[in-house]
């Protein structure tokens, strides 16, 4: 297995915060990893993410957006899915870059959808075509959710 490092921009092309995961599975324009949750405690209010929580990671270069299967601990059921809009994924041999937009969606196990950090988003003032393909992200999350594709395809 591949270590690979990920790093998280803001919508400016800043870096914001990297940390590193394990290569489980790639394709011609994506990839999924496993990597572990560093941080002590973070509470959304909808899902809590703990130290140690596994994170199956999805990232698209295809795609405005990168999809986190969050599992209690390193092995326990899933507590949701936190979906990020970025820009498409900057995806090498061992490193993945994404363009934070703000904008996130979380699916809970049940499959109930929340739309979060919209004002956030209004906020960036992206150009009309990348605010339109951000949206549309959205709408492509929603049906998959619905559909149980890909990522969601362990949703109850």
């Amino acid at each position: 297995m591949t270590t690979i490092t990920v790093y998280k921009h803001d919508h400016r092309g800043r870096p914001v915060w990297h940390y590193t995961g394990t290569v489980v599975e790639r394709g011609a324009d994506w990839l999924r990893l496993h990597a572990y949750f560093g941080r002590e405690l973070v509470d959304i209010g909808l899902v809590t993410f703990r130290k140690g929580d596994l994170m199956v990671e999805w990232f698209y270069a295809d795609r405005y957006y990168n999809v986190f299967q969050i599992h209690d601990g390193a092995g326990g059921p899933i507590k949701g899915w936190y979906c990020n809009i970025t820009r498409p994924a900057e995806i090498t041999a061992d490193t993945v870059t994404a363009d934070d937009l703000a904008l996130d969606v979380f699916v809970s196990p049940q499959g109930e959808i929340t739309l979060l950090d919209e004002d956030e988003f209004d906020e960036l003032q992206l150009d009309p075509a990348e605010q339109a393909a951000a949206l549309a992200a959205v709408d492509e999350i929603r049906e998959r959710v619905r559909q149980r594709q890909g990522p969601f395809a362990a949703l109850r």
